[in-house]
């Protein structure tokens, strides 16, 4: 009867400290009963991972953290080995454990991402790595362009409030600044009084010149079909002026032009009968002779037109020739005497 109390007290006992280390590994994430498949990551760093961590798929726990140690050649990654107890979750070639925030607290969790291959892992096989930002790095990518905005913006102010300091400062001229700028307020001030008393003593004028425009306007109003009209013609003409062959005439012209400074250069070089007349006194003086010789005939045959025609009604006999003597020609004057 002893006995049997001692087994049982020793079967509670050995029981206890069963639930004893169950519970303490429940609490740490480990269930013992459950059969999970365990792989293995190497990490360059770990980001405060630690043992008993969730791993996670798609927001799911689907195994546990199981063991964080550094890796056995002391190149200083760390081997990070998890198991998997979901069966239905399976694990490709190229599938990545990624190492994230689980929470807004910063506890670190990692997440599976299966892959896409054909190949299936195997238990104890390793998977990719890969590290998300940490929350701090992420605030820190988003700070840092404003932080550069910032800076240059506080450079910007810097630079133009020395500036404005050394315009203001420059001299000590500060009270002449405004004095100048109060001048030119006086003067904007008497100009624009001097235009309202001149819109004033003007404004017959002006009311004249609005009358005139509107009668102006008005008779373009009336008038408008004769304005069309003149349009029209004037676009007519233009029509005509763009059908004519003008560039043929101005060439034409150009032709003409150049045929007679051809003419003129010929006479000025004494060529011809024209360049020969102007340039060479022969031929003048032969045409004077000539016409001298004309002049003679013609006046010998009014003196005496017996000489050149034989009949007379009364049978008067011609007057002796006496020649040339009373018919000088002056070759001066171009005529007879």
């Amino acid at each position: 009867m002893k006995f049997k109390k001692e087994i049982i007290v020793g079967f509670t006992v050995l029981l206890a400290i069963g639930l004893l280390a169950w519970g303490a590994n429940y609490l740490k994430g480990t269930n013992l009963f459950a059969v999970g498949k365990s792989y293995y990551v190497v990490y360059p760093k770990v980001d405060g991972l630690a043992e008993a961590g969730p791993v996670m798929y798609n927001g799911y726990k689907v195994g546990t953290i199981n063991e964080i140690y550094f890796h056995p050649s002391y190149n200083g990654t760390i081997v990070v080995r998890f198991s998997v107890n979901e069966k239905g979750l399976k694990l490709k070639k190229d599938a990545i454990a990624t190492i994230k925030s689980a929470d807004i607290l910063g506890t670190k969790a990692i997440d599976l991402h299966p892959g896409i291959s054909q190949t299936v892992l195997q238990p104890g096989d390793t998977l990719a790595a890969s590290i998300d930002k940490t929350l701090t790095e992420e605030v820190n990518a988003q700070i840092l362009p404003l932080k550069v905005k910032v800076e240059s913006l506080i450079g910007s102010l810097d630079t133009a409030i020395t500036k404005i300091t050394s315009v203001f400062n420059e001299g000590g001229d500060l009270d002449e600044s405004f004095a100048s700028i109060k001048r030119s307020m006086q003067t904007f001030e008497k100009t624009a009084k001097r235009i309202d008393t001149l819109f004033k003593n003007e404004s017959g004028n002006i009311a004249g010149i609005i009358q005139h425009v509107r009668g102006i306007s008005a008779n373009l109003d009336k008038n408008g079909d004769k304005l069309t009209n003149v349009i029209k013609n004037f676009s007519s003409l233009s029509d005509s002026l763009a059908a004519a062959d003008i560039a043929g005439t101005i060439n034409n012209t150009k032709k003409a032009m150049e045929q007679l400074t051809g003419i003129m250069e010929k006479i000025n070089r004494g060529e011809g009968s024209m360049g020969m007349l102007m340039h060479n006194d022969t031929l003048y003086r032969n045409l004077a002779a000539a016409s001298r010789d004309l002049d003679l005939l013609m006046e010998d045959m009014r003196l005496h037109p017996g000489r050149y025609v034989r009949f007379s009604v009364f049978g008067k006999k011609d007057k002796n020739y006496k020649g040339d003597a009373k018919i000088k020609y002056d070759p001066q004057q171009g005529k007879t005497n």
